[in-house]
């Protein structure tokens, strides 16, 4: 048993074609919104992620700046995950960007991952979008922290929300003020998110497949760990 699934997104960016391009099909663009470190070697795309790789994929379309894709091998099971960009310009410097997430979860526990992964692709194209409306051309520095084992997900999410001085269920536009990240705004939330950007960086909490909150920040300016593992221990308070 398992399930086919195809994700769809699209949106218009404050952008031009070739700053979508350089963001979706170059190691420094997509290390700047997705998740963890990216390379781009002109046939393959690996990302790496906390300590460990997401499986490698092998690039299936690039004709700049219209369309890129990629896709991991087949597994034995059936897995496997494509990835698929359009890109079409429009006046005033915009454009209007369409993305094509899909594939194959096997197992009987194909549905538990597939609401993680869906939640997960929604925080990162708006992350995407983010970072086309107001770091165009920049390169981030991508901060992994994993924080402990969550034994109970809505106490952890309430402890993070006062942390950073939201309401108990936070709506994007909330202001947001901490220590840690200074004031920004959320930008995006699902049940399993949270996104926020500050003048120089976006910051994202991310409720992990194996019960893990993650810390997976893009950082503009000075980049660094230090305190956020501490930070994400003492929102567990069990």
């Amino acid at each position: 048993m398992g399930k086919d699934f195809e994700t769809r997104l699209d949106a218009e960016v404050p952008a031009t074609p070739g700053q979508v391009w350089d963001a979706i099909a170059t190691g420094p663009g997509i290390s700047s919104w997705f998740v963890g470190s990216t390379e781009v070697d002109g046939a393959t795309v690996r990302t790496s992620f906390g300590d460990g790789w997401i499986p490698a994929g092998t690039i299936t379309a690039s004709d700049a700046p219209h369309r890129f894709a990629y896709r991991t091998a087949t597994g034995d099971d059936g897995r496997f995950v494509a990835y698929e960009y359009l890109i079409e310009g429009r006046d005033r410097a915009s454009t209007v960007l369409r993305t094509v997430t899909s594939g194959f979860l096997p197992g009987e526990d194909w549905a538990d991952e597939f609401e993680a992964m869906r939640y997960g692709t929604e925080l990162f194209f708006r992350t995407l979008l983010e970072y086309l409306r107001w770091f165009p051309g920049r390169t981030a520095t991508p901060v992994t922290v994993f924080g402990p084992q969550v034994t109970d997900w809505p106490r952890t999410w309430r402890n993070l929300h006062a942390a950073l001085g939201l309401d108990a269920t936070p709506r994007a536009g909330d202001p947001v003020r901490a220590e840690l990240t200074g004031d920004g705004v959320v930008y995006f939330t699902n049940p399993h998110t949270l996104g926020i950007r500050t003048p120089d960086a976006l910051y994202r909490f991310i409720r992990g497949l194996n019960g893990t909150l993650i810390a997976g920040h893009e950082l503009f300016a000075a980049a660094g760990t230090a305190g956020w593992r501490q930070f994400l221990d003492s929102l567990d308070d069990s």
